[in-house]
C-alpha cells in the first residue's frame, strides 16, 4: 500500500470511530477528485450541490463501510454517481461532460498509465478534450485518472466488467491522442458542456507524442 493510501485508510478508520479531524482529512483528500467526476455527469453549475448530497450520505453510512483507501474511493464514487443520476432523472436531461481542470492537479498513481497519458496532454486542455468522448469512455477515463480507481473498482462503480472498463478507457485515451493530433475545433469558451474541444497549441506535438508512446502499453498496464 502506498503512503498516501495508508494515510487515507487510517483516516477513514479513525473517522468511523467519530474522529472529526480524521473525517476532514478524508474529505480534503477525496473531495477534489470526486467533484471532478460529478462534473462529468451534471456539469459545473450543479456539481457542488450533488457532491454535497453525496458527502451527506457518505457521512451517514460511513460506519457500515469496510475496506481500505481504494475501496473507499470506489464506494464514494458509486454514491456520488447514484446521486448524480438521481439528479439527472429529476431534471430530465442527459449527463454532461465538463468542469475545470483543478481536479487533475495530482496523478492517480505512479504506475497508472492512464494518468501518465492525461498528464502528457496537459491539464489545461484535458477536460475539454474528454468532453469529446462518448459517455462510457469519458466516465472510464475520469474514474481511472481523476478519482484514481483501478479497473476493478471503476467497474464496480459503473456496474460493468473490469475488461469493459479497460477497453473503454483505452479507446478514450486513443481518441484523446487523435484529438490532440488533429487540433482545431472550438475552444472551451465557445462550446457547451459535452461539446468542447481545444486547439492543439504549442505543446500539441509533444502531447501527442507522449500519448502515442503510452498508448501501446495501455491495455497491458491498465
Amino acid at each position: 500500500m502506498q503512503g498516501d493510501d495508508a494515510e487515507l485508510t487510517a483516516a477513514v478508520r479513525a473517522a468511523q470511530g467519530g474522529d472529526e479531524t480524521a473525517f476532514r482529512t478524508v474529505y480534503r483528500t477525496v473531495h477534489p477528485r470526486l467533484l471532478g467526476y460529478v462534473r462529468t455527469l451534471v456539469g459545473d453549475a450543479e456539481a457542488e450541490d450533488v457532491a454535497s448530497e453525496a458527502w451527506l450520505q457518505i457521512a451517514r453510512d460511513l460506519e457500515r463501510f469496510t475496506g481500505d483507501a481504494d475501496r473507499f474511493r470506489g464506494w464514494a464514487a458509486r454514491i456520488a454517481r447514484n446521486r448524480a443520476l438521481d439528479h439527472i432523472r429529476m431534471r430530465g436531461r442527459r449527463p454532461a461532460i465538463g468542469g475545470d481542470d483543478s481536479e487533475l492537479a495530482g496523478r492517480a498513481g505512479d504506475a497508472d498509465t492512464a494518468g501518465e497519458a492525461l498528464e502528457a496532454l496537459g491539464t489545461g486542455r484535458t477536460l475539454a478534450l474528454i468532453a469529446q468522448l462518448p459517455q462510457d469512455q469519458a466516465e472510464a477515463v475520469v474514474l481511472r485518472v481523476v478519482v484514481g480507481l483501478d479497473a476493478k473498482s471503476a467497474a464496480g462503480v459503473l456496474g460493468k466488467r473490469p475488461g469493459a472498463v479497460r477497453t473503454a478507457a483505452h479507446r478514450g485515451l486513443r481518441r484523446l491522442a487523435e484529438l490532440v493530433t488533429s487540433g482545431g475545433g472550438r475552444t472551451p469558451a465557445d462550446a457547451t458542456p459535452g461539446q468542447r474541444q481545444s486547439h492543439t497549441g504549442a505543446g500539441g506535438a509533444n502531447a501527442s507524442a507522449g500519448v502515442t508512446q503510452l498508448r501501446a502499453r495501455t491495455q497491458k498496464d491498465m
